[in-house]
C-alpha cells in the first residue's frame, strides 16, 4: 500500500504508544549505504528552533551511532503490534553482525532528499535532517539517573533531527486497533 505524506502532529499518539511500548525503529545508512534499524524507547518530538524537531538518542557503542554519524539524516517508523518478533529482534542483534532488513523482511523505501530509507511495512514513518547533536555531561545529570542508565558510563548522544516529512498508510489508526 503506497504512503501518503500527512502532517507531522497528526499521529504523535501512535509514536507515543509505541515508544512507550514494543518500541519504534531508528533507521539510517551505514558507510556501505547498507539500511540498519534499531528498536528505540526514547525519543522526543515538538518545536526548537521554529522548527519540527523529533530528537533520538543513540549510545556510541551502538553500530547505529556510527551510521548516524556518516548518514546525518535518520528516520524513524512506528511498527505495527503484529511486528513484535521484528522490533525485538532489531532491539537485541547488531547491524554490525545482521542485515535487519533482509532478516526482518523489511522493503527499504527512498525518503525524499536524504540518505536514510524507511520501512515500508511500519505505519508512520517520520523522516529527518540532523540539525544538531549534542553529548550528554555526566556531571550535570542527575546521581540516579546516572546510576540507573549509566553504569557502565557508555552515555547517549542526542540527535536533533528536523522532520521534513511523515508518511503513514491510510489505514494505519485502524490496523493497529
Amino acid at each position: 500500500m503506497a504512503k501518503i505524506e500527512v502532517p507531522f502532529d497528526r499521529h504523535i499518539p501512535l509514536l507515543l504508544q509505541s515508544l512507550s511500548g514494543e518500541g519504534a525503529l531508528l533507521v539510517s545508512r551505514d558507510k556501505e549505504g547498507r539500511p540498519n534499524a534499531m528498536t528505540i524507547g526514547w525519543a522526543q518530538i515538538g518545536i526548537i528552533w521554529g522548527r519540527r524537531i523529533m530528537s533520538v538518542m543513540v549510545r556510541p557503542s551502538r553500530y547505529t551511532y556510527q551510521c548516524l554519524e556518516v548518514s546525518r539524516d535518520f528516520t524513524v517508523c512506528v511498527p505495527y503490534p503484529d511486528q513484535t518478533d521484528e522490533v525485538m529482534f532489531c532491539g537485541t542483534q547488531s547491524g554490525r553482525d545482521h542485515d535487519k532488513f533482509a532478516e526482518c523482511g523489511f522493503t527499504a523505501m527512498p525518503s525524499e532528499g536524504l540518505n536514510s530509507p524507511y520501512i515500508d511495512e511500519c505505519g508512520v514513518c517520520y523522516q529527518c535532517q540532523v540539525v544538531n547533536h549534542a553529548d550528554f555531561v555526566p556531571e550535570r545529570l542527575m546521581p540516579e539517573i546516572c546510576h540507573q542508565c549509566y553504569g557502565s558510563g557508555d552515555y547517549h548522544r542526542i540527535y536533533f533531527g528536523q522532520i521534513l516529512r511523515v508518511v503513514a498508510d491510510e489505514d494505519v489508526e485502524a490496523r493497529r486497533r
